[in-house]
């Protein structure tokens, strides 16, 4: 009983000591430049909590290095910060390094009269454009022999199509209609039915295909995304709005 009075009467001097100070990992190089004996004593001077440097980053509640939010640039690379935990000494380190103050403080640091670091830059996010390499005639044959069974794959030609199925103009205008038909043969219910040649292992014995399995070959299903890649996606309208 007494051991817990003493934990208790201990917690306030516990949660006090995060609240004024921090325990911090940079990297050699950053220590090596001078930037951390220059920001740490600015930063405690403003917030009066105290700056302890870690030899290990597993150590630290807060680390520069590769991972986590982007901070400044300099010595050829990019530096982040991660946070690694919720106490408030090292919160409040890190609210410092994002503001204002904290980015000049660090933009500021010019041993020689030389600006070592500066905002981070950011690489631009590069998209992709994908190039359909399929022949979209020979797919077109191909969607209404293979799918036309369940799915609507062409405008004005005959075929069978479930009213539970979505057409294929349907399935056009998902945002993620690349992957869908891309792997389609893995998705319920094709799965159970479909063979890719080369790709899908044989139906298990005590599991054959309940329907006349599709069968298609690599080609076959490059040029039905060929051909749907070309197709006009149905317009279905405005999202619906829940009450």
């Amino acid at each position: 009983m007494r051991m817990l009075v003493l934990i208790l009467a201990l917690l306030p001097g516990l949660a006090m000591a995060d609240d004024k100070r921090v325990v911090f990992y940079a990297p050699p190089a950053l220590v090596e430049s001078g930037l951390i004996k220059h920001i740490a004593p600015r930063f405690s001077l403003k917030t009066q909590v105290r700056v302890e440097i870690a030899d290990d980053p597993d150590e630290a509640d807060l680390v520069l290095g590769p991972d986590g939010r982007a901070l400044f640039s300099g010595l050829g690379e990019t530096w982040h910060m991660d946070l690694r935990n919720d106490a408030k000494g090292a919160q409040r380190f890190a609210n410092w390094l994002t503001s204002d103050v904290g980015r000049r403080t660090v933009q500021g640091f010019a041993p020689g009269g030389e600006t070592l670091f500066t905002e981070p830059q950011v690489q631009e996010r590069v998209v992709a454009k994908v190039e359909m390499t399929g022949d979209a005639i020979a797919g077109q044959e191909a969607s209404w022999a293979k799918c036309g069974r369940c799915h609507v794959t062409e405008r004005g030609r005959g075929g069978f199509g479930i009213g539970s199925t979505p057409s294929f103009y349907v399935m056009r205008g998902f945002e993620d209609w690349q992957a869908r038909f891309a792997g389609f043969y893995v998705l319920k219910p094709h799965a159970a039915f479909t063979q890719l040649e080369g790709v899908t292992d044989p139906f298990p014995i005590d599991r054959p295909s309940p329907i006349a399995p599709i069968e298609l070959t690599l080609d076959d299903l490059e040029a039905i995304l060929a051909y749907v890649a070309v197709l006009d996606p149905a317009d279905l309208g405005e999202p619906l709005n829940h009450q």
